[in-house]
């Protein structure tokens, strides 16, 4: 039974073969492409070059709106003028200092942990004032390795470091390109307008404010103003002399000595 099935397959496969072999072959269908390649011939105006015409007299265009109406050109006199950036611009670093002109910065290690491109450096040591832990020694970004992300700003708590608009970062080798603390800590501009990523929290009082930007001693800047403002609660005494005092009470007349005071009488007795 499988011998006999097994033959008839055989021969019907041959037999379908025969029938393919002896019928026309049948055409592919064109192609939605050349499939030959053709030399490109340019014609009499190309070999004239008469098409460059047309990008001379946009450039000629461009030239002559330029020299007759200043206002419309998109050039500037760079580095005399410089442009406008958003506030959010982020550029060179800035360490922010306090008032003593010490770095503000505490060495807490938070920018360089959020750094995606690992580019900055620090070395901390242990600071002189008993309020602040610690201060770096070295503080040090790449600027070649730098994406200027914003990570470290957003991540110290202390607002030691900010960026700024400044984008001129030009190195005439790669050791200049690493950035050290006291480069960092020359502003690149006084002017808070032209400050650039930094973060704001309007949403303090402004005494806060102040008090976080202004205090070099956290500790003594909260005395001196919880002491200022109970003296400022506190009702001043006039002095004697001062205007509209009211006088002191007068002094009574020497007169007559008094009578030395009676003594009381005796107590009545109960009755029995």
């Amino acid at each position: 039974m499988t011998a006999t099935a097994t033959t008839a397959t055989t021969d019907g496969a041959a037999r379908d073969g025969a029938a393919r072999a002896g019928s026309p072959r049948e055409a592919p269908p064109p192609a939605p492409y050349p499939t030959t390649t053709r030399p490109y011939r340019p014609g009499l105006a190309e070999r004239l070059y008469l098409p460059l015409l047309g990008g001379l007299a946009v450039t000629m265009r461009h030239f002559l709106r330029n020299l007759f109406r200043p206002g419309s050109r998109y050039t500037i006199e760079y580095p005399e003028k410089r442009r406008d950036y958003s506030h959010r611009f982020r550029g060179h670093h800035i360490l922010t200092t306090r008032p003593d002109g010490s770095v503000r910065c505490v060495a807490c290690f938070l920018c360089a942990q959020a750094c995606p491109a690992e580019c900055i450096h620090i070395e901390a040591g242990e600071h002189p004032d008993v309020n602040i832990e610690k201060y770096p020694v070295v503080y040090e970004i790449d600027m070649l390795r730098c994406v200027f992300c914003g990570y470290c700003v957003d991540a110290c708590p202390e607002e030691a470091i900010i960026m700024s608009n400044n984008y001129d970062m030009a190195y005439f080798n790669r050791d200049q390109t690493v950035v050290g603390k006291a480069d960092l800590m020359k502003p690149y501009t006084f002017d808070g307008n032209l400050l650039g990523y930094r973060p704001r929290y309007p949403e303090e009082e402004a005494a806060h404010a102040a008090m976080r930007h202004e205090a070099f001693s956290l500790v003594d800047a909260t005395r001196r103003a919880r002491e200022s403002q109970e003296n400022s609660a506190a009702p001043l005494a006039p002095s004697p002399g001062a205007a509209g005092a009211p006088p002191p009470p007068a002094s009574p007349a020497p007169g007559p000595a008094a009578a030395a005071p009676q003594p009381p009488p005796p107590a009545a007795s109960p009755a029995p």
